[in-house]
């Protein structure tokens, strides 16, 4: 049996509730008010079975303005619309708006129901035909079927169930596969039973006896019985209505948007990033962190816009943004949302969550909004190699991988092979499973070799440092989960020697005697001049000590590794060297080719120190001039 939900849209009064129950014999007003006054206040709910293994489950919507916050909750889960518009009126104001939230939250597929055709003549159904057909061009009802159709006869019901029909075997079923997500819309107490909560499943599979957490509460409980149109059974699947008992949940404890989900797998969220489309009709421009309310699944809720690219947003832009929100709320990748004003209260946008768990963005970053654009492509290994090198050197592991992307763990895991298999990521922890980009790895490397320096630089009389000394010097940001490989690393690049429990300097065996003297204090100098060494006379001068005495104490460090000889009187930490030279290499493999000036504006160095320094990549084979320029040397 193929399950759709089937969802209503259209203005009030416009029979939406008089068509379903003509195609399924069950009245969706429920409530007294709503049979008293005629109008549809809260959704209500029926289900039509047609030939083919094909069950709607149907919602049908308000359609008096006041209710649109109702009419939001219910088109969450739609798989296919019946837009109705009555055949004696034609589009109303709250065709319009339906409309714009059907296209919004992303509703791709339905039809449009002529109600009322036995109230007007022939000619004027046509007439109004062409309307629609205008009105809807452009829509994703563009080329959908316009069916006139009469509740009180019958007329036109057959048809209008083969075109629901046709529709639904073009349509894909919601996902089986992962974890259940239960928008709550209704909320009741059945004597007996205790707590019931219905809802459309928008995906997985939920089964009597699965723990259960309700978001953003946190409170748990477990699932007690199932029912789908009426129907008891053990379990329930994505894209049907759902009546689910619920166990060790109270009737306060719960309400319309909340979220029933597994225990321990999802997490709310106050902060997503979006597409947001501001639609033409919008009375006014969108500021820079204007206040709206979010709709999306069953809940609202208020948020601030951060536009992230510019300071206003006109009536018929696009533009990625940061929503933070009032309260917390379940928004996952790929979940579709709308925006409503405070004043005058009216559907101004909407759009796609790409983002749920994105870091405080700086407004007009580069970097963040080549993510954004990676979310709404279709490149995912771009998309999850991204999410990866932008968590920094804090990585980030399997599971909140999966929630930020939004994609199939099966394919979240194709693709972390592939990255893995190529070098461009570094699994850095097993549980869990943890993940830094290769820029990072290479980051936090060179930290750890520049703290043995810095170390080694105070502490001249010691040989290296010790294991959890240097491990307490990883990035407060970082993990210390990080440090063993990080080392491992460094040991199989033949960077450092692990003796024991101390870490030394591989280039430094047994540390000559001379090096604790005056040699350790020359190369802590050095080390802390930075770009701009001390000359050999500024060293002699600082030590009291003569020529000779100095340059046979440099000529140890240069053995040792610990200072490099640029020039017969200029002397580098070869940490300070690795930086500049890294600098370099950096510029030239992005430019191409680089001159004296422009290294200069790179490094801040004077001339003193510029030319030697050129001159010495030049011998070290990194760099080769032609004529005023370097370029690189290729190996």
């Amino acid at each position: 049996m193929k399950h759709l939900i089937l969802g209503t849209a259209g203005h009030i009064d416009h029979g939406k509730t008089s068509l379903v129950k003509a195609l399924t014999g069950i009245d969706t007003d429920r409530l007294k008010e709503e049979k008293a006054r005629g109008i549809t206040i809260e959704l209500g709910f029926a289900h039509l079975e047609l030939p083919g293994e094909l069950c709607f489950g149907i919602v049908d919507v308000p359609g008096h303005e006041k209710f649109v916050r109702t009419m939001v909750a219910g088109v969450g889960g739609m798989d296919l619309v019946m837009l109705v518009i009555a055949a004696d009126e034609g589009i109303m104001p709250q065709t319009r708006e339906h409309l714009d939230i059907l296209r919004l939250l992303g509703v791709k597929s339905g039809l449009v129901a002529l109600t009322k055709r036995d109230t007007v003549e022939r000619e004027w159904l046509e007439l109004v035909t062409e309307e629609v057909r205008d009105f809807v061009a452009g829509s994703f009802l563009e080329e959908a079927p316009i069916v006139a159709v009469s509740s009180r006869s019958g007329e036109g019901l057959g048809e209008l169930k083969e075109q629901l029909a046709r529709l639904a075997r073009q349509v894909a079923e919601k996902r089986r596969e992962g974890s259940f997500r239960l928008p709550v819309d209704r909320v009741f107490t059945v004597p007996g039973f205790g707590t019931v909560v219905t809802g459309t499943l928008l995906s997985g599979e939920i089964a009597v006896g699965d723990e259960l957490e309700i978001l953003p509460s946190g409170h748990e409980g477990r699932v007690r019985g199932i029912q789908a149109h009426g129907i008891k059974g053990d379990k329930g699947q994505a894209g049907q209505r759902l009546a689910v008992n619920l166990q060790g949940i109270d009737l306060n404890e719960i309400h319309r948007g909340d979220v029933v989900t597994p225990r321990s797998v999802f997490h709310a969220t106050r902060t997503v990033d979006v597409q947001l489309d501001y639609l033409s009709s919008a009375p006014r421009e969108l500021k820079h962190r204007a206040t709206v309310r979010l709709h999306s699944a069953t809940y609202e809720v208020p948020a601030q816009i951060i536009l992230l690219d510019r300071d206003t947003l006109q009536p018929g832009e696009s533009a990625y943004a940061q929503l933070r929100l009032k309260e917390p709320a379940l928004l996952l990748s790929g979940d579709s949302y709308i925006l409503r004003a405070f004043s005058p209260q009216v559907t101004v946008g909407g759009g796609v969550t790409l983002d749920p768990f994105p870091p405080r963005r700086r407004r007009r970053n580069e970097e963040a909004l080549q993510l954004l654009e990676a979310f709404g492509s279709s490149d995912q290994q771009r998309t999850i190699l991204l999410i990866i090198s932008q968590s920094l050197l804090s990585g980030i592991a399997f599971e909140d991988l999966l929630m930020r992307s939004g994609l199939p763990r099966k394919i979240v895991e194709s693709i972390l092979t592939t990255l893995l298999s190529v070098g461009e990521i570094v699994q850095m922890a097993r549980d869990p499973r943890l993940f830094l980009a290769k820029s990072a790895v290479e980051t936090l490397k060179r930290g750890l070799l520049q703290e043995l320096s810095n170390f080694l630089a105070a502490n001249p009389l010691k040989e290296g440092i010790s294991k959890e000394e240097l491990k307490t010097r990883l990035p407060k940001r970082s993990d210390g989960r990080f440090f063993t490989p990080l080392l491992t690393a460094l040991e199989k690049d033949g960077l450092v020697v692990p003796d024991r429990d101390i870490i030394r300097p591989a280039a430094q065996t047994a540390r000559p005697a001379a090096a604790d003297g005056l040699a350790g204090k020359i190369s802590g100098y050095i080390a802390d001049a930075g770009n701009e060494p001390p000359t050999i006379k500024e060293i002699m001068e600082r030590f009291r000590c003569d020529e000779k005495n100095v340059r046979d104490n440099l000529a140890l460090l240069v053995r040792s590794g610990q200072v490099a000889r640029i020039s017969s009187d200029l002397f580098y930490s070869t940490a300070t060297l690795d930086v500049l030279r890294e600098k370099l290499v950096a510029l030239l493999r992005e430019k191409g080719e680089i001159t004296p000036p422009e290294y200069r504006e790179l490094t801040g160095l004077s001339r003193k120190f510029l030319i030697p320094l050129l001159e010495y990549f030049d011998s070290e084979k990194v760099t080769i001039r032609v004529g005023d320029k370097r370029v690189l040397r290729r190996k």
